[in-house]
């Protein structure tokens, strides 16, 4: 659970930050990369690159499957854990540690559903 809340701490921060500017990942993106990286040892075995890669793939794909009640909804958020569980597979994410990112992953996209909802609402 701590990491859970660094984890949304940080995405707090992102917009002061200019590390996913650096990284050529846009603040969202970057979101999603930092789920994906929070455990060393799958930096180690995938590479920045192909964790930008992913992080990218999850934006697009979240993105276009949140609805504005998908954290309230069983099915929806279901829908979209299985859809996050087969980009890491694609992706060859290490298996041993999908569980945790996928649950991080859905943490960063509860928080950023929000942002979009209230953009998209604005915009």
């Amino acid at each position: 659970m701590e990491v859970f809340n660094e984890l949304i701490k940080l995405a707090k921060e992102l917009s002061a930050d200019d590390s996913a500017e650096r990284l050529g990942l846009t603040r969202d993106e970057k979101a999603f990369y930092d789920a994906l990286a929070a455990n060393e040892s799958a930096v180690q075995a995938m590479g920045d690159d192909k964790l930008k890669v992913i992080a990218a793939e999850l934006i697009t794909k979240v993105r276009q499957s949140v609805t504005i009640d998908w954290t309230l909804r069983e099915s929806a958020r279901a829908k979209i854990k299985v859809m996050v569980k087969r980009i890491l597979n694609k992706f060859g994410y290490p298996p041993d540690l999908q569980n945790e990112a996928v649950k991080t992953v859905l943490k960063q996209a509860e928080l950023l559903c929000a942002e979009w909802t209230s953009e998209d609402a604005a915009g």
